[in-house]
């Protein structure tokens, strides 16, 4: 197990012993801080955790078996943006495939809550408390976490990056943070690709009208995919963007924002977004109000389930790329090698690297794959 060694974490680890002694003494529940998950904090791949830990749910039983089992092993924190979230979710399921097969690893999550700050404070605790060696991070903001990155491969815990890179350029995932593993996708080239989709299904249509929905656009790697989108599109007179709206990678929420811009544009014929999610939910709203959905042009993000089935039926026309238990897993795998000392990939090209080595997936793409099984659903 990795301890701290400067002298103020030593001084932190006393005051956090004393409080551990007083809390042993009251009857109030221990709180987990740090934003773990309740249940199950610990998953303990490599067969050490005790039942206490299973049969209770307790954060603290749970996180004395994270800490014995790294005695001898690798500990991995699992930093989702938001763990309810299901990309989140198949990306861990991969880490902890990973931690498997290599033996002697054990993972725990941390929930994000799709907040910068929380994610940021998260990983700052957990530094400080120097109970892992390794760290795998679905980044909240890719830009501002750096800091909190760098600070952790300072203090010799290995980072590794999973869906995005980190660093203020979403352009390239090459490695902006000294020593830091990516397993992503170029952001900007998916983004593109789906609206030369569009361009290419509106040739012949004028006014051809869309409606973008993205996740948040507070978020800088949504902002890098809407103004390529957008660039895309403004190179084409007879395209015209009538609303653009967030979805915030929620179907519900997506369906509810879709309600809304249909009241206001009843008519359009293309729906482009970055997330499967939004066009799960806009699909049910275009559905009530009688839209001829196989004639339109539906593009998402992420080869969901979902998505690929509808691609299938004809009902939608495109997704972006996105394999997240193969993320997980190849993150976790490298990280794990480079803590052993062993060769590992600095940066893995999702593109490249996933089932089918392609930024977006369209129907012509699936007759070339026919196999192909989607690796989550969102």
């Amino acid at each position: 197990m990795r301890t701290p060694t400067h002298p103020a974490r030593l001084l932190l680890a006393s005051f956090l012993l004393m409080a551990v002694i007083a809390a042993a003494c009251s009857t109030d529940p221990l709180e987990n801080d740090t934003g773990a998950e309740d249940v199950g904090t610990a998953d303990t791949v490599a067969g050490d955790a005790t039942d206490a830990a299973e049969e209770t749910g307790d954060d603290t039983a749970a996180d004395t078996d994270a800490d014995s089992a790294s005695d001898d092993g690798i500990a991995i924190a699992f930093f989702a943006s938001s763990s309810q979230n299901g990309y989140n979710q198949a990306t861990y399921e991969g880490i902890q495939e990973a931690a498997e097969a290599a033996g002697g690893v054990t993972t725990e999550i941390f929930d994000g809550e799709f907040s910068a700050d929380v994610q940021f404070n998260q990983i700052e605790d957990v530094i400080a408390s120097g109970r892992f060696d390794g760290f795998v991070v679905v980044p909240n903001d890719t830009v501002g976490i750096a800091s909190a990155v760098e600070e952790a491969i300072a203090s010799d815990i290995g980072v590794a990056t999973a869906l995005f890179p980190i660093g203020p350029d979403l352009g390239t995932i090459e490695p902006q943070v000294e020593g830091i593993i990516t397993a992503a996708a170029p952001v900007e080239p998916q983004s593109a690709e789906l609206a030369e989709g569009v361009v290419d299904y509106c040739a012949d249509i004028d006014p051809c009208r869309v409606i973008i929905l993205i996740g948040q656009l507070q978020f800088p790697f949504d902002n890098v995919r809407y103004e390529a989108m957008t660039s895309v599109l403004a190179e084409h007179d007879n395209i015209e963007l009538v609303a653009t709206g967030e979805g915030n990678y929620d179907r519900d929420q997506s369906l509810t924002v879709m309600q809304d811009l249909i009241q206001a544009n009843p008519e359009f014929e293309v729906l482009l977004s970055n997330a499967d999610q939004h066009v799960a939910g806009a699909l049910i709203a275009l559905d009530e109000a009688g839209f001829d959905i196989p004639s339109m042009y539906i593009a998402g993000g992420g080869a969901t389930e979902t998505a690929i089935e509808g691609i299938r039926a004809g009902r939608w026309d495109a997704t972006a790329t996105s394999f997240p238990a193969s993320e997980g897993r190849l993150a976790a795998e490298n990280l794990i090698a480079s803590l052993r000392g062993e060769e590992f990939d600095q940066v893995i090209n999702m593109n490249e690297a996933g089932a089918i080595p392609s930024a977006v997936i369209t129907a012509e793409t699936l007759e070339e794959h026919p196999d192909f099984e989607a690796e989550w659903d969102g």
